[in-house]
């Protein structure tokens, strides 16, 4: 692997790096207070070709690789988490399956407004009941004719309100558990869909987080995502990619957390010097430098197999457990550092802090990380 970033990902990185700097940082504190959803900050990320950044151009996205991804996730990450997720999602759990497992006339219609950003996705695989165990699902597809009547319930929806349209995980059969799992791209004005509770959160508060209710919900037959069975399969397909999203947003939020508090302890002064002299305070500096340079390889690494075709279901699941953790360690770290100004709104390392948390959560927990990288090493010893 090449350590060195190619000229042409030097120049994506610091288009996004000065884009954040502009356009998104200085409105991220508002936002998080108003808890209102960026939908400015999402259409100028969408002139820049940041919604659809892996698709071809030919179907409306600018046809970059997953480093590329990655490098300005982690910029607009580190301005603003709420505007990040809502960019990682449409581009890797909704843009992401149509492109891999879609059928031309389903990416056709699909793909091309959602990559240039002018319409926004989502994907709803958990519920009130299935959170890690996504296999128990209990939301059903029946086909009537040329239909198929979705009944449940989604919980926890990033990108719920404002989406256009989002891909709904089903159960066909609950005797097969996840060899009976469908996909499905479900559009917001079907007949049947609504949106449910708006979810007040603790941190990543500009992101839009909801229900949605499925009551009869009537999915055209064309509309399913690959075929009758498979829908468990897109759905890890997906996460795997998706946790390589959920680890750079970790890594953006450490590092704003890090260079803040790190700045601060060269500019306090207490006991006639900058706190940034004294060992305590560089022991914690290079604690998190530490981290999030691991962290940051770690995401590299998954980014460099995924544009190369190789597996990643160990790797992505490394680096989002690691920069997930690697996250809220820095945050707790930085607080710390700015003592009681770390714990007022006043500066942002309490939004940072609060924001880190979710990246232990969505997308596979720790303890989902934790299992699926014992089976992945379990297997390779087993070979």
């Amino acid at each position: 692997m090449e350590f060195k970033l190619s000229e042409d990902h030097l120049a994506i990185q610091k288009l996004a790096k000065d884009f954040a700097a502009k356009q998104i940082a200085p409105k991220a504190a508002e936002l998080d207070e108003k808890a209102e959803f960026p939908s400015e900050n999402v259409k100028k990320m969408a002139e820049l070709g940041f919604m659809g950044m892996m698709i071809p151009t030919d179907l409306g996205g600018v046809g970059l690789d997953t480093l590329a991804y990655v490098l300005v996730l982690e910029e607009i990450c580190a301005a603003c988490a709420s505007t990040g997720v809502t960019m990682s999602v449409n581009n890797s759990l909704f843009l992401g399956p149509i492109f891999k497992f879609g059928n031309d006339a389903q990416k056709k219609k699909y793909i091309p407004e959602f990559a240039q950003g002018k319409k926004l996705g989502a994907y709803a695989l958990s519920e009130p009941g299935s959170g890690s165990d996504a296999a128990a699902l209990q939301t059903t597809a029946t086909l009537r004719g040329n239909k198929y009547i979705l009944n449940g319930t989604k919980n926890f929806i990033t990108n719920g309100p404002h989406a256009d349209a989002m891909i709904i995980f089903t159960t066909l059969d609950k005797t097969k558990k996840h060899k009976g799992i469908a996909a499905f791209i479900v559009e917001k004005g079907f007949k049947g869909f609504s949106v449910g509770k708006v979810e007040k959160k603790l941190g990543i508060r500009a992101s839009s987080t909801s229900s949605v209710i499925l009551d009869s919900c009537e999915v055209p037959a064309e509309n399913r995502l690959g075929e009758e069975g498979e829908g468990f399969k897109i759905a890890m397909s997906t996460l795997d990619s998706g946790r390589i999203g959920i680890a750079t947003q970790a890594l953006g939020i450490g590092r704003a957390a890090f260079e803040f508090s790190t700045k601060y302890a060269t500019q306090r002064e207490a006991f006639g010097q900058t706190i940034s002299q004294f060992q305590a305070i560089q022991a914690k500096i290079s604690d998190m430098a530490v981290q999030l340079d691991a962290a940051r390889l770690l995401v590299w690494r998954a980014a460099w197999m995924k544009d190369r075709g190789l597996p990643i279901i160990k790797e992505a699941a490394m680096a989002k457990l690691f920069a997930s953790e690697a996250a809220t360690f820095v945050t707790k770290e930085a607080v710390q550092v700015l003592g009681g100004y770390g714990y007022i709104r006043e500066y942002p390392v309490e939004r940072f802090f609060r924001d880190a948390k979710i990246t232990e959560i969505y997308e596979g927990t720790s303890e989902i990380q934790r299992l699926v990288i014992a089976r992945e090493v379990l297997k390779e010893l087993t070979k």
